[in-house]
């Protein structure tokens, strides 16, 4: 459905360090910064980004915004989440656990990643 995600952040190698322990839970290799300072990460279904905003403000957190990562399992939830507080992010919400609504049961984690953006891990599970 999307091509390519792109988060604000106000220092590229704090969330970088973020991202990179993240990500590498979920099975992507580490982010690679371009010529513009922009730090990538390169999917099968898309590319996810950061970038220090081009309008020279603060990066700042979308209020109702969540960008979520698929996960293969439960337990990749677990360590996503584990690695994320390693790294500089901040825990919100409820703990790591399945959420029931509109008829589904869903396995989420939420964290603030250093730039206070929303993000989570999400499993559907039976």
């Amino acid at each position: 459905m999307f091509s390519h995600v792109m988060l604000g952040a106000n220092d590229i190698q704090e969330s970088k360090k973020f991202y990179d322990a993240i990500m590498e839970v979920l099975g992507y290799k580490p982010g690679v910064i371009d010529e513009k300072g922009r730090c990538f990460y390169f999917g099968e279904a898309g590319i996810f980004a950061l970038s220090v905003p081009i309008d020279g403000k603060p990066a700042c957190k979308g209020n109702g915004s969540t960008i979520g990562f698929a996960a293969k399992s439960t337990e990749e939830i677990d360590a996503w989440h584990k690695a994320g507080l390693a790294s500089g992010g901040t825990d919100i919400e409820d703990a790591p656990g399945i959420r029931e609504g509109s008829g589904r049961k869903l396995y989420l984690a939420y964290l603030l990643d250093p730039a206070g953006n929303k993000i989570c891990a999400m499993k559907r599970v039976e």
